[in-house]
Order: C-alpha cells, then sequence, then structure tokens
C-alpha cells in the first residue's frame, strides 16, 4: 500500500526532484509532484510526496519541522481532496 504525503511551505524554486531527494533518506519515494498556478506555471508552495505505507510515519516524524531552503516545512498525510 502507498500514503500520499502534503508537504507545505515549500520555496517557489523547489521541483519534484527536490522533494524525491529529500524524502529518500527516511524511505522509498514512489512519486512526487509540485502543484503549479494553471495561469502561471508558478509554484503554489506545496506538493505531495507518494511513499510506501511502512515508511510514512517515519517520513513525517522526520520531516514535519525540518529546515529546507531556509523554511520550516509542514509535512502531514495528505487528506482526500474536498467533494472526492
Amino acid at each position: 500500500m502507498t500514503r500520499t504525503l502534503y508537504v507545505g511551505n515549500l520555496p517557489w524554486a523547489t521541483k519534484p526532484e527536490n522533494l524525491t531527494e529529500l524524502f529518500s533518506p527516511y524511505g522509498e519515494v514512489i512519486s512526487s509532484r509540485i502543484i503549479t498556478d494553471r495561469e502561471t506555471g508558478r509554484s503554489r508552495g506545496f506538493g505531495f510526496v507518494e511513499v510506501n505505507d511502512e515508511d510514512a510515519e517515519r517520513m513525517i516524524e522526520s520531516m514535519n519541522g525540518a529546515e529546507f531552503e531556509g523554511r520550516q516545512l509542514t509535512v502531514n498525510e495528505a487528506k482526500p481532496r474536498q467533494g472526492e
């Protein structure tokens, strides 16, 4: 099984590869994505990391509150989108 983690307060220049590198020491990263504005294509400052179920808690504990490029990250389990 997999779980999706929300990663907030990201620097604008963060790329999906950066998220993979950041979370990989704590377990397997299946995929990562940065959410962008539809009109401008600019990062919205948050993203998602899909990870193995058994690694999720370790990643949340290790990365929530961690500093990345001068910003304190918010990491928790992603909630389903409204209306789904």
